[in-house]
C-alpha cells in the first residue's frame, strides 16, 4: 500500500494526461465496481493506456474530492475476479503491480493503470462480441468504435505485415516500366556483384519480394508491397481507393494554404511511393546549406539532416496504412519539415523515442527500400532522426498521434531554442519584463511564439526539469500575463497573450485536407460528409463561440455549459442527431443519452417528428419556437 500526501496526489491527478476518477462508493457506500470502468479499461487499452482511480470524484468544475472506498481489498478482489471473466471484457492485459491502493489522509483509493495494448491484443472489448462493445479514448472520453475502426484493429493483430498479400488478378502489367528500370539501376550501382542482376525481370522482382508465390496453390502474383512501390497509379487506385501521396512546399511560416510547388499524382508521372520519394527527397534537400567537408580527396555533401530528413520521409511511406482515408502528406516550410502518414503507431510513443523495437507495418516495402541503401530493421529511425536533429542545435522533433483521424505526425522544426527574431518579437511585447524571466520561462513563452501554442507535455520534450517545476512554471506565466490558458487542467494549451493563432503542423494538415475537419480557428467545418440543415449555421456557430471566447471544443465541458451550446445551435433549425455529434465533436449516442433524452423529457427540446422517435431523418429544435 502506498501512502501519499493530498496535494501530492492530486498533483499526479492534474499532470496525468489521461486519468479516469470515479467515486466507485456503491448502493451501500461501501465501495462498488461501476460498470463505466470497463467502458474506460477498454478505451485506455486501445489508446494510449491511462489509469483510473476509483473512490475520487471529479466535480463538474473538475475539482477533485477524495472519498475514498471502505472495504478496499473486497473490491480490489471483485475487479480482479470481474477482469479475468469474459462476461465483462474479452482479455486481461494488467499485471499484479497495475493494480494497487494508494492512501490519502486515510482513505483508501484504487489506482488501476490501464497500459497501451499490444497490437496483437486489440481490440480489447467487453463481453463477447467486439462490434458495439469496443471502446477508445477520445477528449478524455470512452466511445464506442466504428465498425471500419475496429475491423483495422483485428488486420493490424492478425497481420504482421500489412503488404506481403499476393493480389490476384494483378501482374506486371500493372507495374511501372521506368519505375522498375530506375529501381534496378540503383540496386546495381550499389550491389554490382549481386547475382540478382543476370535474373530476368520477374525472377528479379520474386527475389526482392515484390512478386510471390503462394505456397498452398503455388500462384505466383504481385504483391502488396510491389504494387505500392512500382505500381501504376490507376492500378494502385483500384486496390486502395483512398490512395493519395502529396508534397507541398509553402513560402512561409504560416499555416495558410498557398503553396508554390506541390507534387500529387497527375500523369505526369507514375504515383508510385518509390517515384514519390525520388521527388520528393530531391525537393526537401534542394536547398539545405551543406558545409564543405573532405574525406581524402573526396568532397562530402551529405550531413545529419540530409539523413534525417531521408530516414523521415522512408519511415512515412513504410509505417503508413494505405487502408486509411488520410493522405501521406509531407510539408515543407522554412521554419519546419512535417511528415503525416494514415494509421497510428504500433509501438508506444516511448519505445519509438527509445528504439530497439522494430514493428513495421508494411516489412515488404521496408526491405525494398533496404535493397537499395534507405531504412534498416533495427528500430533506429526515430532515434537517429532525433540525434541528427539534435545535432543542429533545432527544436526537439516532435511525434505524436491524432487518434481521431488515426494519423500519425512528425514536425521537424528548423528553428533554435532561442530564435533571435522570436526574443526580439517577445521584447517588443512584453519590454524588460522578457530578460527578468528564468531560462525556463523563456523556452516555454519562445515555444508559445513559434509553435503557436505551448503545452505541459512539449515542454517535457525541450527541457529536463521536473514535471511539478513544469506546471509551477506555466501557472506563474498565467498569472504575470505572459500567457493565456485553454481548456481543463490536464488538457491545457497556453498561448501568448492576445494571440490564439495557432501554426502547428497539425493545423496545416487539417487545413490543407478535404477529409478532415478543421481542428481549430473558429470551428469551421470542410468535412464532405457534414450536411448541414441550414447554410448559415456555421456562421452561427462561429457567432455564438466567439461569445465564449472559445478557441476550439474543449475536451471536457460542464453538464450546463453543454446544454446551452446545444440550445444555441437549436435555435434556429432543425438539427439531426448526426449533425450536433459533427458539430460537437461528440459521440452520437453519448450525446443522445446523456442530453438531448433528458432535454426532450425537461421540454427544453422538442422533436420533429414527435410520433415517430426513432424516425430516420429526426432532428431537434428548442421548445419554444415555432
Amino acid at each position: 500500500m502506498m501512502v501519499v500526501e493530498f496535494l501530492s496526489f492530486l498533483e499526479t491527478l492534474v499532470e496525468t494526461t489521461d486519468v479516469e476518477c470515479k467515486a466507485a462508493q456503491g448502493r451501500k457506500g461501501d465501495g462498488e465496481i461501476p460498470a463505466s470502468v470497463w467502458e474506460s479499461y477498454s478505451a485506455m487499452a486501445n489508446s494510449a493506456g491511462g489509469d483510473i482511480y476509483l473512490g475520487v470524484e471529479e466535480t463538474e468544475d473538475h475539482q477533485f474530492v477524495c472519498k475514498g472506498i471502505k472495504d478496499i481489498q473486497r473490491v480490489r478482489k471483485a475487479f480482479w475476479d470481474n477482469i479475468n471473466s469474459t462476461k465483462h471484457v474479452n482479455k486481461n492485459i494488467l499485471r499484479d503491480s497495475d493494480v494497487d491502493v494508494i492512501e490519502v489522509n486515510g482513505l483508501s483509493i484504487l489506482h488501476i493503470h490501464v497500459p497501451r495494448a499490444r497490437r496483437q491484443d486489440r481490440p480489447v472489448y467487453l463481453k463477447s462480441n467486439p462490434i458495439g462493445n469496443t471502446y477508445i479514448r477520445r477528449h478524455e472520453g470512452d466511445y464506442r468504435a466504428d465498425e471500419e475502426t475496429i475491423k483495422r484493429m483485428m488486420a493490424e493483430a492478425v497481420e504482421d505485415s500489412r503488404d506481403d498479400r499476393i493480389l490476384e488478378h494483378y501482374g506486371l502489367a500493372d507495374l511501372d516500366q521506368e519505375t522498375v528500370n530506375g529501381y534496378r539501376n540503383r540496386f546495381s550501382a550499389l550491389k554490382p556483384t549481386s547475382p540478382w542482376l543476370d535474373l530476368s525481370l520477374e525472377h528479379f522482382l520474386l527475389q526482392i519480394g515484390a512478386i510471390g508465390i503462394d505456397r498452398q496453390t503455388g500462384k505466383k502474383g504481385l504483391r502488396i508491397a510491389g504494387l505500392l512501390m512500382f505500381g501504376r497509379y490507376n492500378s494502385i487506385k483500384e486496390y486502395f481507393p483512398h490512395y493519395m501521396v502529396d508534397y507541398q512546399e509553402r513560402p512561409e511560416p504560416k499555416t495558410e494554404l498557398r503553396w508554390v510547388d506541390r507534387i500529387i499524382p497527375d500523369d505526369t508521372w507514375s504515383g508510385n511511393i518509390y517515384d514519390f520519394y525520388q521527388k520528393v527527397i530531391h525537393k526537401l534537400t534542394a536547398d539545405l546549406k551543406i558545409p564543405f567537408r573532405l574525406q581524402g580527396a573526396t568532397r562530402i555533401d551529405d550531413t545529419p539532416v540530409h539523413q534525417a530528413l531521408r530516414e523521415a520521409l522512408t519511415n512515412t511511406l513504410i509505417h503508413a496504412d494505405y487502408t486509411g482515408r488520410v493522405s501521406i502528406l509531407v510539408v515543407k516550410r522554412p521554419d519546419m519539415f512535417g511528415f503525416r502518414n494514415p494509421g497510428l503507431m504500433r509501438v508506444s510513443l516511448e519505445q519509438a523515442i527509445t528504439g530497439g523495437i522494430s514493428d513495421c507495418r508494411n516489412h515488404g516495402i521496408q526491405n525494398l527500400f533496404r535493397f537499395v541503401g534507405l531504412g534498416d530493421h533495427a528500430g533506429s529511425g526515430i532515434p537517429s532522426i532525433l540525434k541528427s536533429w539534435n545535432s543542429q542545435h533545432w527544436r526537439a522533433p516532435l511525434l505524436y498521434e491524432d487518434p481521431i483521424h488515426e494519423q500519425t505526425l512528425l514536425e521537424l522544426r528548423t528553428l533554435s531554442l532561442l530564435p533571435e527574431e522570436s526574443v526580439k518579437h517577445l521584447e517588443m511585447i512584453f519590454g524588460k519584463g522578457f530578460h527578468l524571466l528564468t531560462e525556463l520561462q523563456k523556452i516555454a513563452l519562445l515555444t508559445a511564439e513559434t509553435e503557436g501554442a505551448v503545452s505541459h507535455s512539449r515542454m517535457k520534450t525541450l527541457c529536463t526539469a521536473h514535471t511539478k517545476d513544469i506546471s509551477d512554471m506555466l501557472a506563474s506565466l498565467v498569472k504575470e500575463g505572459f500567457l493565456e490558458k485553454e481548456g481543463e487542467t490536464r488538457a491545457s494549451i497556453y498561448f501568448i497573450r492576445g494571440s490564439r493563432q495557432k501554426q502547428g503542423f497539425a493545423l496545416e494538415l487539417t487545413e490543407s485536407s478535404p477529409d478532415l475537419k478543421f481542428s481549430f480557428p473558429d470551428l469551421k467545418f470542410s468535412s464532405p460528409d457534414l450536411t448541414l440543415s441550414s447554410p448559415d449555421l456555421t456562421a452561427l456557430l462561429s457567432k455564438k463561440l466567439s461569445e465564449w471566447n472559445f478557441f476550439r471544443m474543449p475536451r471536457k465541458l460542464a453538464a450546463n455549459k453543454m446544454q446551452e451550446l446545444i440550445l444555441i445551435l437549436c435555435r434556429d433549425q432543425w438539427l439531426t442527431l448526426a449533425e450536433l455529434g459533427k458539430l460537437l465533436d461528440r459521440d452520437n449516442k453519448a450525446l443522445q443519452d446523456q442530453y438531448l433524452t433528458r432535454m426532450i423529457a425537461a421540454k427544453k427540446l422538442r422533436l420533429r417528428y414527435p410520433e415517430t422517435p426513432n424516425h430516420p431523418q429526426q432532428a431537434y429544435r428548442i421548445k419554444n419556437e415555432n
